[in-house]
């Protein structure tokens, strides 16, 4: 908790901002000097505002409270750095959720962190300036996850089942998934989810 700090001057005393006759009055000047103790810890806080509202500079019992203000659930098992990266991007996650490239920073901040992580997905884009034309990509809709490691010790690393959670809570809810790790090029776990 934060509060009172023994010995914290105030960057602003009160007794320096009283009229000049008041001033010179050691009574009031003692008087108001209590007021800086307990004035002194808002102000300093008030002063490094900034710190605390940037998830790379905040206090650490501070990344959970701007993580609810950004709209991500801090996982316990991130580490700090990675919490901080997470809750930094959260903005750009939003934005490009639902896409390739979002299910694949998901997957590569939140549960597969130094790893390579590849989405492929069947679905795509296109316009026509003549209706009834081909609809685009394939049916049903799917979305492989692969996160590839470089050695079969490294697979122990990942853990499947978080991975399958985060790409469940990113990808679009009615596209089907498969996550497969795989060890160099060979698929070494392959788990199909549906929502």
């Amino acid at each position: 908790m934060r509060g009172i700090v023994p010995d914290l001057p105030s960057g602003v005393p009160i007794a320096q901002r009283l009229p000049g006759v008041y001033q010179e009055e050691e009574f009031t000047s003692r008087f108001v000097a209590t007021f800086d103790d307990a004035l002194a810890p808002i102000i300093a806080t008030l002063d490094g505002l900034p710190g605390y509202v940037d998830p790379w500079l905040a206090p650490a019992d501070f990344l959970d409270w701007l993580a609810g203000w950004v709209g991500i659930e801090v996982d316990d098992t991130w580490s700090l750095p990675q919490q901080r990266a997470i809750v930094a991007g959260a903005a750009t996650w939003h934005r490009r959720r639902g896409t390739a490239r979002g299910v694949a920073d998901a997957v590569r901040l939140s549960a597969a962190e130094d790893c390579e992580v590849e989405v492929v997905d069947t679905g795509a884009t296109t316009w026509s300036a003549t209706p009834g034309g081909d609809v685009p990509g394939s049916s049903p809709p799917q979305v492989t996850v692969s996160v590839r490691v470089g050695s079969a010790q490294d697979v122990e690393r990942v853990d499947v089942r978080r991975v399958e959670a985060v790409v469940a809570s990113v990808k679009p809810a009615h596209v089907r998934h498969t996550v497969e790790v795989v060890v160099g090029g060979a698929a070494d776990q392959e788990h199909e989810g549906e929502e």
